[in-house]
């Protein structure tokens, strides 16, 4: 009675296992590291508005400089009709119809310093937005980079998954031999059908995680449906070419986000001096060309006229004040904000230093422990074949083969994942890319 059981449920479970498997490597789109890397960023949304900031940023220091040497220039054109004649100022005549044409311009060439604040302002913003533009660059390959390790973590993991499947389906085989031999109780298969059964339903949960990473990636690319990763070569996890001490140095001088915090300091410092300049006077080029007339184009009479102007500001209601205040605000909190990254970068680049080398430590472990546990499994299933162990046993030796195979993947792929971090606070590859990429 107690086999028909078994076989019964046997043929149930064998038949749920019949599943449309997830589509294979082959069947789908693949991208290599460095081709994600490059189709990630033009599709990031941050780093578009990171180079988008970069070209502002050029604009802003290119009017910064040519107001030194460019006068600000408009131009206007005046037509009235009037009711009655109206005295014309141009011509000196009356008339009903009046037309008015002239170019202004104006230079300034004194206004308390305030050009010189505005461009060192400006070059700090851009020098900030350039910075900010790489920093924006590695965050986005920090991302897709966990992206495309994660979908070969699952498929990795997918084959772990079907390994146990297979080896439950071997075992079962065995156990109920074993009990129709009349070697083993009834219960050794059914432990094992409850072990073929637990690594179906993990089967199945992992090939939807695998399914899932795909369409991340595939997002991270810019395909509507799930991209494969693809891998050149195997990745590798060598010695950092960096001294801690080194790297912490590094960051603090040249990591993209020091240089913004920087940068917005010494931007802050300009607009602060440029709003005390507001104290001191200021003195303008000015000049005109006017034409009258009493039609279109006006040429009855032309008159130019250029002149200075000096302006010395008394009092504007606190204005100017308070714009010296605010910006003096600004400036103290920039300053704390650089020194807290400066620290906070410390502490940043060693735990993502001492992160690489634990995770390369627990890789090495994680190699060795899925050797003992194959060699483990191995002698169970003789000596339990020969009758000299338990199924607990064996169930226990296979758990800790499964256990041994996905830790091991876990800690390969964490072991790159913790490269790229302080790849992206440096700012910087310590390694080339596999399959190539942006530098």
């Amino acid at each position: 009675m107690m086999s028909s059981v078994a076989a019964a449920l046997l043929s149930l479970v064998l038949a749920q296992a019949e599943m449309p498997a997830v589509p294979a490597a082959d069947s789908l789109p693949q991208v290599t590291l460095g081709e994600a890397l490059l189709r990630a960023a033009r599709l990031d949304p941050n780093y578009v508005a990171a180079t988008r900031q970069v070209a502002d940023a050029q604009w802003s220091r290119t009017a910064a400089i040519t107001v030194f040497v460019v006068p600000a220039l408009t131009a206007q054109i005046t037509g009235t009709q009037n009711s009655n004649q109206a005295f014309n100022i141009g011509t000196g005549e009356p008339a009903t119809q009046i037309v008015d044409a002239r170019i202004q311009g104006r230079l300034n060439l004194f206004s308390g310093f305030g050009k010189i604040n505005d461009l060192k302002r400006a070059n700090a913003e851009l020098e900030s937005a350039r910075a900010g533009q790489l920093q924006a660059r590695y965050v986005t390959a920090l991302f897709t980079e966990a992206d495309f390790y994660d979908v070969l973590a699952q498929r990795e993991l997918l084959r772990v998954a079907e390994e146990r499947v297979e080896r439950a389906a071997e075992q079962f085989g065995v156990a109920r031999a074993r009990v129709l031999t009349g070697a083993a109780v009834q219960s050794d298969s059914l432990q094992l059908l409850l072990e073929l059964t637990e690594a179906q339903v993990n089967l199945i949960r992992q090939r939807a995680l695998l399914k899932v990473a795909r369409f991340q990636l595939g997002r991270r690319v810019g395909e509507p449906g799930p991209v494969d990763a693809a891998l050149a070569e195997e990745l590798a996890t060598p010695d950092l070419p960096i001294s801690q001490e080194a790297a912490i140095q590094e960051a603090i001088a040249s990591s993209p986000s020091a240089v913004v915090a920087r940068a917005d300091e010494r931007a802050a410092d300009a607009a602060m001096k440029a709003a005390k300049g507001s104290y001191l006077p200021s003195i303008d080029l000015f000049g005109q060309i006017s034409s009258f007339d009493e039609s279109f184009p006006p040429s009855a009479v032309n008159r130019s006229s250029i002149g200075l102007a000096l302006s010395f500001p008394i009092w504007n209601d606190a204005q100017r004040e308070l714009t010296i205040s605010r910006s003096t605000t600004v400036l103290e909190v920039t300053r704390a904000a650089r020194g807290d990254i400066e620290r906070a970068l410390r502490r940043d680049v060693v735990e993502a230093y001492e992160g690489y080398d634990a995770a390369r430590a627990a890789q090495a472990l994680a190699e060795r422990a899925v050797i003992v546990a194959a060699e483990n499994l191995r002698v169970q299933q003789e000596r339990y074949q020969a009758g000299a162990t338990t199924i607990l046993d064996l169930l226990a030796a296979d758990g800790r083969m499964s256990d041994a195979d996905a830790g091991l993947v876990q800690a390969r792929y964490t072991t790159r994942l913790a490269l790229t971090g302080l790849e992206a606070i440096l700012g910087r590859r310590l390694f080339p890319i596999p399959a190539g990429g942006p530098p």
